[in-house]
């Protein structure tokens, strides 16, 4: 892995979030926000500090392998003291006058709404996409959906308000949808060694953070959405065109082969890592799948 440690650290830039430390390193004459794993002190596992840089690279990777487009990402180490620590670098999508506008900050812009910026209900979110006035609602819904789908492969559970949204040029105006960033809670960033070998060993154990948890961090009713749940039984047809456009682009020998050729991650994570994606596809995105090509169009809501 690339050692980041004698990199220039760009002191005048700073990046928020609370998963994980972060600074602004130069590397190879570009800017990247260099993410720390958080440490897992609180946590019931027997880590130091969780998986959530690994997390963040596979993450991001497959959002680029599947077509919908995420930020650039590089595994490397880091040396704090006498402490050698894996980092995450993301290559840094807020230059050349880039400013980030988080869906928070596009909610609160629609004023006529009910609920705050931060509100994670699905109608609210949904009548945002349609009433902001920054992206074309149809592809603004396109995008949230096909990043809902891509999450649930991936089981994020923490795809709030805060960690997606818009980039605006300061000289222009011009306002395009941010690449995808921050996938540090997909793939139980938070299972340690014995999780995974338990994960691997024991079908119930597999089948209770498949259809059990994680869930997303969106609600519905006032309860988070189960990814299986919600996918194999809403009615909302953008949700239905995002399942049937990424499950045709999911190539799992594609995905393994990226997973076999990373740098840094041992083989037991490998194989947990190509084991969990394979079933999350198989038992969420498929059925997702073929229900809704046994649909017919009468049957499906707008967005």
């Amino acid at each position: 892995m690339i050692d980041f440690t004698n990199c220039k650290v760009l002191h005048n830039k700073a990046y928020s979030g609370a998963n994980g430390k972060k600074i602004s390193i130069e590397y190879e004459g570009k800017k990247y926000m260099l993410k720390f794993s958080p440490y897992a002190k609180d946590m019931t596992t027997n880590l130091s500090y969780t998986n959530s840089c690994y997390s963040e690279h596979i993450g991001s990777s497959i959002f680029n392998i599947l077509g919908v487009q995420a930020q650039e990402t590089i595994l490397g180490i880091y040396v704090v003291g006498n402490q050698k620590k894996v980092v995450c670098a993301c290559l840094d999508f807020t230059v050349d006058d880039k400013q980030l506008y988080d869906f928070c900050a596009i909610k609160n812009t629609v004023i006529d709404s009910a609920h705050g910026g931060t509100s994670t209900d699905l109608d609210d979110i949904m009548d945002t996409i349609q009433n902001q006035t920054f992206i074309d609602a149809s592809l603004l819904s396109r995008h949230f959906w096909d990043m809902f789908v891509v999450d649930a492969f991936l089981g994020n559970f923490d795809r709030h308000n805060g960690n997606w949204g818009f980039l605006v040029d300061a000289k222009t105006g011009e306002t395009t949808i941010a690449p995808i960033f921050d996938c540090g809670s997909c793939l139980l960033p938070q299972a340690d060694d014995d999780i995974l070998t338990q994960i691997l060993a024991n079908e119930d154990e597999l089948n209770a953070r498949i259809f059990t948890f994680p869930t997303s961090a969106i609600r519905q009713y006032g309860m988070k959405l189960n990814y299986y749940d919600f996918l194999t039984s809403t009615k909302i047809k953008d949700c239905y065109d995002s399942v049937n456009r990424i499950v045709s682009r999911i190539d799992l020998e594609q995905i393994n082969e990226f997973i076999d050729n990373i740098d840094g991650i041992n083989s037991l994570h490998k194989k947990f890592y190509k084991y969990y994606l394979e079933a999350r596809y198989n038992n969420i995105l498929v059925p997702a799948y073929e229900i809704s090509m046994a649909k017919d169009g009468d049957t499906f809501l707008g967005r």
